[in-house]
């Protein structure tokens, strides 16, 4: 759990610790992580069937996938916070949620875009 000194009087390890857990915390229970694990499988297989060999294009595919992933996080956290305000309805968590929810989706959205503008180069440089 994390420890709840300020960080400025957590050593470095401690820090990193803290953050691994998160993300051990983040990803687990979370299906869609599954879905975007299987979907970065997916990517990097294709760039390897595309022969993507610029710097820039796989930038681009590893810029796009951590932004996916890191809003994601950022969802899951939301979520872990709002179930620790209150387990009851209310409008304004189910608001963040949404909004958080809709942060992924614009994510997913903008990496399939820049994905595909880099496959579909590469498919008409392989044609």
């Amino acid at each position: 759990m994390h420890d709840q000194r300020p960080s400025s009087e957590r050593s470095w390890p401690e820090k990193f610790r803290d953050a691994f857990h998160g993300v051990k915390e983040g990803v687990r229970g979370q299906s869609s992580f599954y879905i975007h694990f299987f979907m970065t499988t997916l990517v990097i297989v294709a760039a390897v069937v595309f022969r993507i060999d610029t710097v820039t294009e796989w930038c681009v595919l590893i810029l796009c996938i951590t932004v996916v992933l890191t809003a994601e996080m950022f969802n899951s956290a939301l979520e872990h916070m709002a179930r620790a305000i209150t387990r009851e309805v209310d409008p304004h968590l189910g608001t963040a949620l949404d909004i958080g929810s809709a942060a992924v989706l614009v994510a997913s959205i903008g990496a399939s875009a820049a994905g595909g503008v880099v496959f579909i180069n590469r498919l008409v440089m392989l044609l």
